[in-house]
């Protein structure tokens, strides 16, 4: 059994112990203490050094706290050691797990969310709640409230109860023996073996990002203390990015955004409209230039650059056309885009799908448009016979 020593004092980083278990080559180690959390209850686990070498991990076997070490461990059971926690990370998770904590008390009570499930990643902190869905102005009302908690620095304190007696919990514990209750003051009592804050201001703000719709509720990604400042940081700073790009002030960004939306919208209407036309007038200039073969079709095969798609409204084009076939191949891509016309015999989609798959690609379409590719670096040649425009 290992002594837990944040149990009692989350803010220990520094501690000795003794060394009880050396195995994995000296990469995994048991102490009698370890003021080290293990990943546990949805918070991530402590990092540091312990007797000189990094702590990459740490888990639980049973009783038991396993230190997963970056290399051997200088030191065989028995032995004293020195650990030290990484300061950083452990503030990190305090603050993080604490605000999620309040989070929850506040969105159960204030509204009627239940806490479904925690996550606290390196990443970001989800929290899911049982609530249909969650509009922009109820997310905002449970941000202030929340922040006006943290600021009221609420004290955040730990006891040992017996389980049998333990009161008032938030939600019932089925664990036997003695209970690890952290209590925010006149707020919440819950059954956690998490490290926590000394009071709810040291939580710092509270930042609830967006919500989610996931089945039977509703998840809200959030951001706490040190971590939700950097947020706000770095939103400040693509802000004024983006007025600087804009030569606008920091508030006229949101008006300026959404009328170059509106252009850019406009601009890909009347680009799509000017493809449509050169589309038509190159293909109704190469049907004029082809010669029909003995089936009265005249069959047209052009190298283009890029992805075949951008070509569609060529493809379109030629299809609408009498007696017409038209294959484009991109070399740089291996895409190839097939256009028939439907008095030239040919289903596009039925054609093309089994000509690429015969050569280990994959594509299809209708009978008029058809598009696919062939692996990278595959020839494209060899498919002009399969697709019935001779060569290969």
């Amino acid at each position: 059994m290992t002594d837990r020593l944040y149990h009692t004092d989350a803010a220990l980083l520094h501690f000795p112990a003794t060394v009880r278990a050396v195995e994995a080559a000296g990469r995994q180690v048991v102490l009698d203490r370890t003021a080290f959390y293990p990943t546990s209850g949805g918070q991530p686990h402590d990092t540091g050094v312990l007797a000189g070498v990094a702590v990459v991990d740490v888990t639980e076997a049973g009783d038991a706290v396993v230190h997963h070490l970056a290399e051997a461990l200088p030191a065989a059971a028995g032995e004293a050691v020195e650990g030290t926690v990484d300061a950083a990370r452990r503030h990190d998770h305090r603050q993080q797990h604490s605000g999620q904590h309040l989070l929850s008390a506040l969105a159960e009570d204030r509204f009627g969310w239940r806490t479904l499930s925690v996550h606290i990643g390196a990443d970001g902190c989800t929290v899911d709640l049982d609530a249909a869905a969650i509009d922009d102005g109820a997310l905002e009302t449970l941000e202030a409230q929340v922040n006006a908690e943290v600021a009221a620095a609420r004290p955040v304190t730990v006891t040992f109860e017996p389980a049998a007696a333990a009161t008032g919990l938030r939600k019932p514990s089925d664990r036997e023996g003695t209970l690890r209750i952290v209590t925010i003051a006149g707020l919440d009592r819950n059954a956690c073996g998490g490290t926590h804050v000394a009071h709810t201001a040291q939580i710092g703000v509270v930042r609830l990002l967006r919500t989610e719709a996931m089945r039977g509720g509703t998840r809200v990604a959030f951001l706490c203390g040190d971590r939700a400042l950097r947020q706000v940081r770095q939103a400040h700073a693509w802000l004024q990015q983006v007025a600087r790009q804009l030569s606008a002030g920091a508030d006229e960004v949101p008006e300026l955004v959404a009328r170059q939306a509106e252009r850019l919208v406009a601009q890909e209407r009347e680009l799509a409209r000017l493809r449509e036309a050169v589309g038509t007038h190159e293909a109704r200039l190469l049907h004029a230039t082809a010669t029909p073969d003995a089936d009265g079709v005249r069959r047209l095969v052009y190298e283009v650059e890029g992805a075949v798609k951008g070509h569609e409204a060529l493809g379109r084009a030629a299809a609408a056309l009498p007696g017409c076939a038209l294959l484009l191949l991109s070399h740089g891509t291996g895409g190839v885009l097939l256009a028939a016309s439907a008095d030239s015999g040919i289903d596009a989609g039925a054609r093309l799908k089994a000509a690429l798959a015969a050569h280990g690609g994959r594509g299809g379409g209708t009978p008029r448009l058809a598009q696919g590719a062939l692996p990278a670096g595959a020839p494209l040649l060899p498919l002009l016979s399969a697709l019935g425009f001779g060569g290969g």
